[in-house]
């Protein structure tokens, strides 16, 4: 237990240098020219809350391999751009349709659809910008992020997930295969690029780059599966969005196929699988295992 609340006020306390960096590289984004309202609304997509565990693991996998975080702040930054941009898209109403993100509004509900449309737009472009500019690292690693960034972001990730999810709603069955390539490339492909950066940014060996990667996608699934589970199971205040939203819009989960108690043991399995991952590192990665216990048992 004492070392989950320390990992929770690590995650924390990086959250907030995440959030003080963010809203500066939002503000500093156009260099005055942007219109006030696009700003505030990108703002209010990216800003006031989220645990920032994308940028945390990024952070986290650069110094287990001897980067510090002023060189990783910034790709963990882009990344975070690209994951709050996919959450303003996702929650209008020819996506998810969601009225809540974070206790707040979602953004075309405090500002206009287009103004939502735009904030995402402003946060995807944003990103590559700040990979682009990032100090400290050799061409090679800055386009080595760039390339891998736009894949896992991309039509063969995020946004090619995405499309899969949406085309499943109104499909009354899916197997077990299809559900887990779908959400592998929706929610995986971004934490499995925050956990293969660091190896990236560290310009570290492709073993090294594989590992990360696969202990990325493995927790990648866990995150889905406790989203899933969460959604199945928790109320609305604790998640600060709708619960039981995805069974009603008749999306496929695997908790929705197996249920409940098979969903908490595959957890701890992919919890084993990702510490097997970890294991050559030794006690260097005790932060990264920690993440993976609290990816898979977290409450919100």
């Amino acid at each position: 237990m004492a070392a989950q609340t320390d990992f929770t006020q690590r995650l924390a306390a990086l959250a907030a240098r995440v959030e003080a960096a963010l809203a500066d590289a939002i503000d500093g984004s156009a260099g005055g020219r942007a219109p006030a309202r696009l700003i505030a609304a990108m703002r209010h997509g990216a800003l006031g809350g989220g645990k920032r565990l994308r940028p945390f693991l990024v952070i986290e996998s650069a110094a287990l391999f001897g980067a510090g975080e002023a060189t990783a702040m910034r790709a963990a930054l882009a990344l975070e751009c690209i994951h709050c941009y996919s959450l303003v898209h996702d929650d209008l109403p020819a996506m998810d349709d969601d009225m809540e993100r974070r206790g707040r509004p979602t953004v075309h509900v405090a500002y206009d659809e287009a103004t939502a449309i735009l904030a995402g737009d402003g946060l995807l472009t944003l990103a590559f910008g700040i990979l682009a500019e990032s100090d400290g690292l050799s061409a090679s690693a800055r386009l080595a992020l760039v390339s891998r960034l736009a894949s896992d972001a991309g039509t063969a990730g995020m946004v090619g997930g995405q499309a899969l999810d949406l085309s499943a709603e109104g499909v009354a069955e899916l197997p077990e295969a299809e559900i887990v390539s779908m959400q592998a490339m929706k929610t995986g492909a971004l934490i499995a690029f925050a956990a293969e950066a660091g190896a990236i940014l560290a310009e570290a060996p492709a073993e090294d780059r594989r590992r990360l990667r696969e202990f990325g996608e493995v927790i990648g699934l866990a995150f889905q599966l406790a989203d899933d589970l969460l959604d199945e199971t928790a109320e609305a205040a604790a998640l600060g969005k709708a619960a039981g939203k995805d069974r009603r819009r008749g999306k496929k989960t695997l908790p929705a196929l197996h249920g409940i108690d098979w969903t908490r043991r595959r957890l701890a399995e992919l919890v084993d699988e990702a510490e097997a991952l970890l294991a050559p590192y030794g006690a260097k990665a005790d932060t990264l295992r920690e993440a993976a216990r609290f990816v898979a048992n977290r409450r919100s």
